[in-house]
């Protein structure tokens, strides 16, 4: 009796190590995933931004999301594709009085993804924001440089941005 007590005690074990390993390989695969996935969600937010592409830009923010630049953010869809049409239409106005506009670049830095919980993640990072050579006598100019904070959440399966802050205060 012993015997087959010490083996169901046993198989017990092995099968808890089994699950363990399992559920842990499971929680690394899909942390994997969603590394890949955030990835691609701020590549498509930063050539979004510097294609001047109002819809993609704010489609990579949830419904409430925002951008924060100082003291006065920028909250919701509507608002966010506004602020790309403002500076596609700035753009444009500078290339109509003849004012060569050189390609703008958003480049991140240095960035840290943490899991904060399965739904919700932060990047810590710095950002360089560089303004193309527009011929010879224009070279390449830095147009910006700091450090920035995106809070990442999980809706409806599909990450998004819920805030990106580009002056964070601490």
């Amino acid at each position: 009796m012993r015997n087959i007590i010490t083996g169901l005690v046993a198989g017990a074990v092995i099968v808890a190590a089994i699950s363990f390993t399992t559920s842990a390989a499971g929680d690394g695969e899909r942390q994997m995933q969603d590394r890949a996935e955030i990835e691609a969600l701020m590549w498509n937010y930063t050539r979004a931004l510097d294609g001047f592409d109002p819809d993609t830009y704010a489609a990579a923010y949830t419904a409430d999301g925002q951008f924060k630049a100082g003291t006065n953010p920028t909250k919701g869809r509507d608002a966010l594709k506004k602020m790309i049409v403002d500076l596609k239409q700035r753009r444009s106005e500078s290339e109509a009085k003849g004012e060569r506009q050189p390609p703008m670049y958003h480049m991140t830095l240095n960035e840290h993804l943490e899991f904060l919980d399965r739904d919700h993640a932060r990047i810590n990072a710095y950002y360089l924001t560089v303004f193309g050579a527009a011929g010879e006598k224009t070279p390449l100019r830095v147009a910006a440089a700091g450090r920035s904070v995106d809070e990442l959440i999980r809706v409806n399966g599909k990450w998004l941005i819920k805030s990106r802050d580009v002056a964070p205060q601490n």
